[in-house]
This record gives C-alpha cells, sequence and structure tokens, in this order.
C-alpha cells in the first residue's frame, strides 16, 4: 500500500472521529449556553473552532478529511476542546499523520501493583522498572541482591544514571564504565529529544552535570542511541565479577518505561546469582524483606 492510499484511507476515518468526538461535548461541559435552534446536543464546528484557536474553515476542512496539514499545537488544542483522553489524542494524532508525543511533564513515576507482581515473579533474573530518565520505578529481591551496596544508601535518589555516576568506581557494580555510560548517556539522550525545555528535564541533566564533571563531558558530545540487548559485567563484594544480558521490555499504558531484564550469560553467574540469593535469605528474614524494599528504591 502506497502512502498516497494510506493518507487516502485515514482523511475519513478522521472526519468521522472528530464528528462523532464533536457529537459527545455538550456545550454545558464547555461553560457555553445552549443557544437557540441547537440540532445536536454536541458542539458546532465553529464553536470548537473558537474553543480551540483555531479557523472555521480550517477546522472544517479537518473534518471534512481534506488534505491539510495540522501542527502538534493545534491537535492539541482540539483534543482539548474535544476533551480527548490519551488513547484518543494518540488516535488523532495517527489519523492526522501527524509525529505523536505524549503529554509533556508526563513520565510516569510510579507502577501499580500488576507491573510490580511481573517484576516480582521475574526472580530469579533480576529485573527494574525504568522511565526514561532512568528513574527506579520497582526493582525485584535479585535485581537488589546485585545492585543494593551501602554507598548506594546515602545518595538517596531513584535513579540509575545518579547512581552510577556519583559512586566512587571501586564500589560501583557497573564494571568497564568507560564503554559502558557513554552509551547510558547517549539513550538518555534519544529520549530528551521528547523534552526539551520542560523543567523537570533541564533540572536533572543540571543538576547530574554539577555532580559529574564526565557526565557533563558525555552529554556535551550529543551521542544519541535507542536503548537496546546488551552483555554487562557486574561486581558484587561478595561474589566478584559476572556477566549479564540485559534485555528490555515495553509495558501498555506506561509510555516511555520500560522493564529491563538481566539474565546470567554463563553458568559461573548463574551460580553466582543463587550465591547471592542465599546471603539474601541469611541476612533478610521473610518478615524484613518488606522493610529494605522502600529504602532500597529511594537509592
Amino acid at each position: 500500500m502506497t502512502m498516497g492510499t494510506r493518507t487516502q484511507r485515514r482523511r475519513p476515518e478522521l472526519a468521522a472521529f472528530l464528528r462523532s468526538r464533536r457529537a459527545r461535548v455538550t456545550p454545558a461541559d464547555v461553560g457555553m449556553p445552549p443557544g437557540l435552534r441547537r440540532r445536536t446536543p454536541g458542539l458546532r464546528r465553529e464553536e470548537v473552532a473558537q474553543l480551540s484557536g483555531v479557523g472555521v474553515t480550517w477546522y472544517t476542512w479537518l473534518e471534512q478529511g481534506r488534505p491539510i496539514n495540522a501542527s502538534p499545537q493545534v491537535l492539541d488544542a482540539v483534543a482539548r476542546t474535544l476533551r480527548l483522553d490519551p488513547p484518543e489524542r494518540e488516535h488523532l494524532y495517527r489519523l492526522a499523520e501527524v509525529p505523536f508525543q505524549p503529554d509533556r511533564e508526563g513520565l510516569t513515576r510510579q507502577i501499580g501493583p500488576e507491573v510490580q507482581g511481573i517484576v516480582d515473579a521475574l526472580d530469579p533474573m533480576l529485573a527494574v522498572v525504568y522511565n526514561s530518565r532512568y528513574d527506579v520505578l520497582a526493582t525485584n529481591a535479585a535485581y537488589r541482591d546485585l545492585f543494593l551496596v551501602p554507598e548506594t544508601l546515602t545518595i538517596g535518589l531513584p535513579n540509575v544514571l545518579w547512581t552510577l555516576f556519583t559512586l566512587p568506581e571501586g564500589v560501583c557494580p557497573l564494571v568497564h564504565r568507560e564503554t559502558e555510560l557513554p552509551l547510558m548517556v547517549a539513550t538518555l539522550r534519544s529520549s530528551y529529544g521528547r523534552h526539551v525545555g520542560e523543567p523537570a528535564w533541564e533540572e536533572y541533566i543540571r543538576g547530574l552535570s554539577a555532580a559529574s564533571p564526565w557526565f557533563a563531558e558525555l552529554w556535551a558530545r550529543g551521542a544519541v542511541t535507542p536503548p537496546g540487548p546488551r552483555v554487562k559485567t557486574f561486581r558484587h563484594a561478595a561474589v566478584g565479577e559476572m556477566r549479564m544480558t540485559s534485555q528490555s521490555l515495553s509495558i501498555d499504558g506506561m509510555p516511555e518505561c520500560r522493564i529491563v531484564v538481566y539474565s546470567p550469560e554463563d553458568e559461573d553467574a548463574r551460580a553466582k546469582i543463587a550465591l547471592l540469593r542465599e546471603r539474601r535469605e541469611r541476612l533478610w528474614p521473610p518478615a524484613d524483606a518488606d522493610q529494605g524494599t522502600e529504602v532500597i528504591i529511594r537509592s
């Protein structure tokens, strides 16, 4: 199917979608009087245009499925007027053939019990949930066995990059930082492009740059790369070094979040993960397990 054919099919869908969404929003919903001779309980086209700050002719053509261009700002204004929820807003973007951007400042900072249950069930594989800024949203016990070191408790930020760039190299769980951290910064920058100018992101970049001159240097290089599977080497004082394969899994309904699963690369690593599990069971009886989780996630 050619690009032109796809466009021809999407335009009637866009027209029908806008008409159906307009019909369900009443004047009272947007603080307007009902007026006289109203044939439909929904908004008129000129009312949608007025409330969205666009021309009546332009909106009429959009709703008629004509081949006109729409900017993200205008589509957002129409979406607000029509009270579209996030899935509907994304659908509008797709039909209008405009690259979709999730809501600005909408970065997920917490997860539900269902996702936490999946992460816990992956044990003995190590699992963590990150958002695109590498904030730690959830971990399982196997992940904490390897990555919780006493020094992380003093950092007080639930962010992997902040931890890795500010821990002394001798206690950092990540081996080969000179090759691994530049890749993580490049992955961060690929996400940053969707959030340029957002106060939370800009403050994060400034703060980490001030805390770590090396991060500031890597950030200034401007390298960009998407996340992907990798083999990494980690260390733990109790068992030494081990090679682990990482794999990222997306999560429906959680934009820019992923479950990262680390599995042993070889039998040596598998045996060491088992030793760490035994060590945890000796040091942290089941009654104490939940008490440690909250502290660890804050690291």
